[in-house]
């Protein structure tokens, strides 16, 4: 019984320590995103962030599915969450054509990572009953990818002909922007916490995700440049649909209710 209890233990301490193995990783891929785009490796980069972003949707999920949450943790995966998902995307924008932009070249990036860390600490404060449906703001992984899915998909810039590379870095600074003020934004972002995996599925199901995994395959970086852009873009403009409707047809997306993460 003794030894029985000791394993118990053991395994208890080893269930706990599983999340933050999952944000040390997600860490660990932000910091390493950094050092390649600072070597210019702009795709690899990209694609480490992309992968910190998966990385950070199991964390969360394997806390609360093995009852191991915790203040510690949550502190954990905010502060990690801020170097992969506000300082990486910002540097690696940064090196990839910001710097040729003098002084505004890296206040943009600044500010980015300004509007992160605020959108991570408004999450942290927050005490009113969440819905997981949304997001209030931009979650701080989608707004990475999307800043990162315009690098990854021109990750060579300057190889581009005349006016494309000028035209990137505009759109790449309009886009740190834009980004940045969405996170710190009151616009509902869809979270897709309610997606039950587990529950039976149509076998119509597998002809839209064929079509994703062969987008995925064939072309990269075009499919995560439209999900970026898609995903970016479908709260403002439900808020836009939203506003124009007369009043007597408004739903529940006109006031918005605290998200459930970052």
């Amino acid at each position: 019984m003794k030894t029985e209890g000791r394993i118990r233990r053991r395994l208890g301490k080893g269930v706990f320590l599983l999340p933050s193995l999952f944000t040390s990783a997600n860490l660990i891929l932000g910091f390493y995103a950094i050092i390649l785009g600072s070597h210019g490796h702009f795709s690899r980069a990209c694609v480490c962030i992309f992968l910190a972003a998966i990385i950070d949707t199991l964390d969360g999920r394997i806390a609360r599915m093995t009852g191991t949450d915790s203040d510690f943790g949550r502190e954990f995966d905010s502060l990690a969450d801020l170097t992969t998902f506000g300082t990486a995307p910002a540097l690696v924008t940064y090196f990839w054509g910001l710097e040729q932009l003098g002084r505004t070249g890296w206040l943009i990036p600044a500010l980015f990572v300004v509007c992160a860390a605020s959108r991570l600490a408004r999450f942290n404060i927050q005490t009113t009953v969440a819905d997981s449906r949304y997001f209030v703001g931009m979650p701080a992984p989608a707004a990475a990818g999307a800043i990162g899915s315009i690098v990854f998909a021109f990750p060579n810039r300057l190889e581009l002909p005349a006016p494309w590379p000028s035209l990137m870095t505009a759109i790449a600074t309009v886009s740190l922007l834009v980004v940045g003020m969405l996170m710190v934004s009151t616009f509902r972002y869809a979270s897709f916490k309610n997606l039950d995996l587990r529950r039976p599925w149509s076998y119509r199901i597998v002809l839209p995700l064929s079509a994703i995994v062969l987008a995925v395959a064939l072309r990269p970086e075009a499919f995560f440049l439209s999900i970026g852009a898609l995903y970016t873009l479908t709260a403002p403009f439900l808020w836009l649909v939203n506003r124009l409707r007369p009043r007597g047809n408004t739903t529940a997306l006109e006031e918005p209710q605290p998200g459930e993460s970052p």
